[in-house]
């Protein structure tokens, strides 16, 4: 159970895509003054539906984050900033390494730098990936895994980790770091694989198309339901004893993609699935098979993943049979 947050300010960067409007709902249902930053750039996540959506409760600005004018006025009276702007693309990175520089690495460092010199005490949280460690040694991978990163996405977020371990040991800033896996759920993009391939899996069961397996299908990945993403961002933002630390945040119920085809498809009650070969670029940055394990975040802070897969995909799937417009 959260504690309220009545007198608290939050501040959320990409407070209008598919993480950040999940948190802002959440953060509103606890009382916070809770403040949304997004720039709505096409294909970069956020979504005029949820501006809708959080219009009149949420203090929103259409802004880039590295517009410090705004910036500045937000972070000087905010008490939570959870940092959950970025360009999220793999294969987008290897394409524009320079444009995924200045979104993971060179706007975070402004947003520290105006922290440190306006609000030395406001507390970060920030969304890494799981990408920084490349592809696993080892299975389930913890903290302690080697950092190896595969494509710039993965480079650019773990400097942008070692900028705030900077900021935390010298200027005393405090922030967290949470690493994720597949995050999935209500609000996610699903017009294409650019930036969740679980998303583009439901618009092609809804329009009765295959779902595209690249591979084999043997692949494990671990799933995590955006709810139970937001209550770790929440714990992580009250605990003291989050503070300087690194997490991973993984579900509960590790798959193939074979299996989560299959428990999607009977969420559903009908579809098929095609095998077919990586596109061209994809194979050199793939992973291979992932799984975390988040026993560090589970014993700091009290946290679990209480959302099945399959009560997820199915609750994921009636969403979009309604809403599924908004999303295209």
């Amino acid at each position: 159970m959260l504690p309220r947050l009545d007198g608290k300010t939050v501040l959320i960067l990409g407070g209008l895509g598919f993480i950040g409007t999940a948190l802002a709902h959440r953060s509103i249902a606890l009382g916070a003054t809770t403040i949304v930053v997004d720039n709505l750039l096409q294909d970069h996540g956020g979504n005029p539906y949820h501006f809708e959506q959080l219009k009149n409760q949420a203090e929103i600005y259409i802004k880039d984050i590295q517009s410090s004018d705004v910036l500045a006025s937000l972070i000087s009276k905010a008490d939570f900033i959870f940092d959950l702007a970025a360009q999220t693309g793999h294969l987008r990175s290897m394409q524009n390494p320079c444009l995924d520089c200045d979104i993971n690495v060179v706007a975070k460092l402004k947003i520290l730098e105006l922290c440190r010199q306006l609000n030395p005490s406001v507390k970060i949280i920030f969304t890494s990936t799981r990408q920084v460690y490349g592809k696993p040694q080892r299975l389930p991978v913890d903290e302690t895994h080697p950092v190896h990163p595969v494509d710039f996405n993965g480079i650019h977020k773990l400097t942008a980790e070692w900028h705030l371990q900077m900021y935390h040991q010298i200027y005393g800033i405090p922030s967290v770091i949470l690493r994720l896996t597949n995050i999935y759920g209500r609000g996610m993009r699903i017009k294409d694989t650019t930036q969740n391939f679980i998303g583009f899996w439901i618009r092609q069961i809804l329009e009765e198309k295959p779902i595209p397996i690249y591979g084999d299908g043997k692949q494990i990945r671990d799933p995590l339901h955006v709810d139970d993403l937001v209550q770790a961002l929440l714990l992580a933002a009250l605990s003291k004893h989050s503070t300087g630390q690194i997490f991973n945040l993984s579900g509960s119920e590790p798959v193939t993609l074979d299996t989560l085809a299959q428990k999607m498809i009977q969420a559903y009650g009908s579809g098929s699935c095609q095998y077919i070969d990586f596109p061209e670029g994809k194979k050199s940055i793939d992973i291979g098979s992932y799984f975390g394990d988040s026993q560090k975040i589970k014993i700091n802070l009290r946290w679990e993943p209480l959302v099945s897969l399959e009560d997820g995909l199915r609750d994921t799937l009636e969403y979009y049979q309604k809403h599924q417009s908004f999303y295209l």
